[in-house]
């Protein structure tokens, strides 16, 4: 008796470690087919998972799609520099990865892992989780990839605030290393921890964050491209001065006037605006009238033609 105890309780232990176990992502849904969205279904696909992209129209996902092979074919050369056949074999491999869908509800029946990447709008991404949870297995992992929005708010949409957090990439995802994986106070060390192994079976560097304003690059970043704009607003340099200035003297690959115009003005501006709203009395977060200026212009930078620089 005392024998079948100690196995019943050996038997108990392995269930109990195994439940605590972090779930292997080998599905993947992608919500949202624009440069995040279909840069992550790219390394996602390359790297040997089942990857579902998605997005409002076949329109969309056909130039989503489009964007993904060529972007393959440019990686493919570099890497199968003298080998055609294993550059072909590659790209068809990653490919055959990937499918598309319109209908978000029908995909995430199976997948282990939903990352949103659509518009930097709460109350939007709110309403797309909101009803993805409820067609979403039980031990789904949901995450975000906003830049500037508190995961807390949008995981509050859910019923699985313990299976959801941040999964933060950068632009253009194939090639930047870093993932910021964002844990709230509710997200589970077990989801936490398979966000980590999954961002590192994409051959990304993950750093680990809290749910803070900006995380850790956007909180360091956007105040210094602010000040810049303040510094230029004054008059006490000129914009081209001053990307030559953080070249040339703090070794930056870009100026903050050309990183502002390839990131969009209005993403910029967006990120501001939500923060000063959070904070109102931090300087480091007070709008920009420059900005607000060319935002409402329809000067977004390099997506539009102009910004603080104008673009063939």
């Amino acid at each position: 008796m005392a024998f079948a105890t100690r196995r019943f309780v050996r038997s108990a232990s392995s269930a109990a470690t195994a439940a605590a176990k972090k779930l292997i992502v080998k599905h993947v849904t992608v919500i949202g087919g624009g440069l995040m969205g279909a840069g992550i279904a790219q390394v996602a696909a390359a790297t040997g998972h089942t990857v579902v992209l998605v997005d409002q129209t076949d329109e969309i996902l056909k130039n989503s799609r489009k964007g993904i092979e060529d972007s393959l074919k440019r990686m493919a050369k570099k890497m199968f520099a003298d080998k055609p056949e294993a550059a072909a074999q590659f790209i068809e491999k990653t490919l055959k990865n990937l499918t598309v869908s319109t209908d978000p509800v029908a995909v995430v029946h199976s997948t282990d892992l939903v990352v949103e990447a659509i518009v930097e709008n709460l109350q939007v991404k709110n309403d797309l989780f909101k009803r993805l949870d409820k067609f979403a297995p039980e031990n789904t992992i949901f995450a975000s990839n906003t830049s500037s929005l508190q995961i807390t708010d949008i995981a509050n949409s859910t019923t699985r605030q313990d299976r959801f957090g941040g999964l933060h990439f950068f632009n253009p995802v194939p090639v930047m290393k870093l993932v910021e994986v964002i844990k709230t106070p509710m997200t589970s060390q077990k989801t936490f921890e398979s966000l980590m192994e999954f961002t590192k079976t994409l051959g990304k560097n993950p750093i680990s964050c809290k749910d803070t304003p900006g995380f850790v690059v956007n909180r360091l970043l956007v105040p210094y491209l602010m000040e810049a704009v303040r510094l230029y607003e004054r008059g006490d340099a000129s914009k081209e001065d001053i990307d030559v200035a953080m070249k040339l003297g703090a070794g930056y690959p870009m100026g903050p006037f050309e990183l502002l115009d390839y990131v969009g003005l209005d993403t910029s501006k967006y990120i501001i605006d939500g923060w000063h709203l959070l904070e109102p009395n931090n300087p480091l977060f007070a709008p920009s009238p420059l900005l607000n200026k060319l935002v409402e212009e329809r000067k977004m930078g390099k997506k539009t033609g102009e910004g603080f620089y104008k673009y063939k």
